[in-house]
């Protein structure tokens, strides 16, 4: 395949991904590993991508190769005890020791995998892109292998791991949160062994340099992308009344759904035709099912688990307003598609929310983190004037086709690979 014409370079990269989790449904890593390998692969750039479970799903153009692991947080039985007869090799040892003190396993156990299947290989790949794992194997495969690793940042799980303590019910639970973001420990010092780290926002590039003690001038913006032909308005499929939809991938304080079902209960007194589609599956015992249950919206709250990406925009089409009510995101993929659908978009302000949403009543309706009131304010305004709202969607979804595609960021992150392996090249 030709190098495309508006890669800056004709210089063909040969460039293994690391993915601890990649599966789309799983959130905004599994998303960018497919249309990133993707796009790199359309400019011409050898792609293989090394991926844990959930695997990703990739474009055929990408050879995936699969790294089981003991799948110890999976969908079916999440904090399992592995038995000992599956513990076949180090990184197993590993996974299952840090599980036992409480630790999140996967990205350490992963990137150990990784090092061992690259230490077969380190003729076929000029450099790795590491997306989001941030583990010791990385400098394994940097200081052993002498490939460089260009590491992939979408926000610093810091800000997870801050939020989550702050909203911890009881001290028992509060001490089995640190202990499970002890990784961070590990992502901080392997960010600061990094020469170049991308990241999604400008304000998670802040983030990182301050929660992980990296000199900003290390730290470069490239902005995701998405599908704007596919994300498209639907102008078959009208919008319903009272239709919220929002996006539940993770049951945790940092997505903001306490407060959006708040907001819903308030709303509910004036329209009672309100209803809310969460896109997402429920969780018995989370904060979500418990809040659903104290304020008593389990009949007008749907979840929709596994859909399809074409259910996704006809939902989206069919929605009067659509919602990010989160305490802070690193760029915001639902937020993405929601404007690129020209769906009236609700945003927060939290972390890199206004860079992608845009202003308050010109792209979007923007509310303060953490204020139902506010956000409950904004739905019934979304209510009573419908055709404000889709003049505000209808810029929205301008916004996302002058600033965001996948082509121009996979250009963008094949020169800062090249800026790598020249700086490599340098300083031997």
């Amino acid at each position: 395949m030709p190098i495309n014409d508006s890669d800056s370079s004709g210089d063909r990269l040969r460039i293994a991904m690391l993915a601890y989790r990649g599966k789309p449904h799983v959130g905004g890593q599994g998303v960018y590993v497919r249309e990133m390998s993707k796009a790199l692969a359309e400019l011409g750039h050898s792609v293989e991508v090394f991926g844990g479970p959930p695997y990703p799903d990739l474009d055929p153009k990408v050879t995936l190769h699969k790294f089981p692991s003991l799948e110890i947080y999976n969908d079916y039985y999440p904090g399992r005890m592995p038995g000992i007869w599956e513990i076949k090799d180090f990184p197993d040892f590993v996974e299952l020791c840090s599980y036992l003190t409480g630790n999140f396993s996967e990205p350490l156990s992963f990137s150990l995998r990784a090092y061992k299947a690259l230490k077969e290989r380190i003729d076929d790949f000029d450099l790795v892109i590491d997306n989001g794992s941030l583990a010791y194997g990385n400098i394994l495969i940097q200081k052993k292998l002498h490939l460089p690793v260009l590491g992939v940042i979408h926000h610093p799980i810091t800000v997870d791991r801050k939020l989550e303590l702050e909203n911890a019910r009881t001290a028992v639970e509060r001490f089995g949160k640190r202990r499970w973001y002890a990784f961070t420990r590990m992502q901080t010092r392997v960010c600061q062994g990094l020469r170049r780290i991308i990241t999604v926002s400008e304000s998670s590039r802040e983030d990182i340099s301050k929660d992980h003690k990296v000199d900003i001038d290390c730290i470069h913006v490239v902005p995701i992308g998405i599908d704007t032909d596919f994300f498209a308005p639907q102008p078959h499929i009208k919008r319903i009344p009272g239709r919220i939809v929002s996006t539940a991938s993770a049951d945790v304080p940092l997505k903001g759904q306490k407060f959006l079902l708040e907001a819903l209960a308030q709303v509910r007194h004036n329209y009672p035709n309100v209803h809310l589609e969460l896109i997402g599956k429920q969780r018995e015992g989370s904060t979500t099912a418990e809040t659903l249950e104290e304020l008593g919206l389990s009949d007008i709250v749907q979840f929709n688990q596994g859909i399809s990406y074409r259910e996704l925009v006809d939902l989206l089409a069919s929605a009067s307003v659509a919602i990010v009510p989160s305490l802070y995101e690193g760029f915001s993929i639902p937020a993405i598609e929601a404007l690129s659908c020209g769906a009236p978009l609700i945003a927060t302000t939290g972390g890199a929310l206004p860079e992608v949403a845009g202003p308050h009543l010109e792209t979007c309706l923007a509310v303060p983190p953490g204020d139902s009131d506010a956000l409950a304010a904004q739905i019934e305004f979304a209510f009573t004037n419908p055709q404000e709202c889709q003049r505000i969607g209808d810029a929205g979804r301008k916004r996302v086709i002058e600033k965001w595609s996948w082509r121009e960021s996979a250009i963008t992150t094949a020169d800062h690979c090249r800026e790598l392996l020249t700086t490599r090249k340098k300083s031997r």
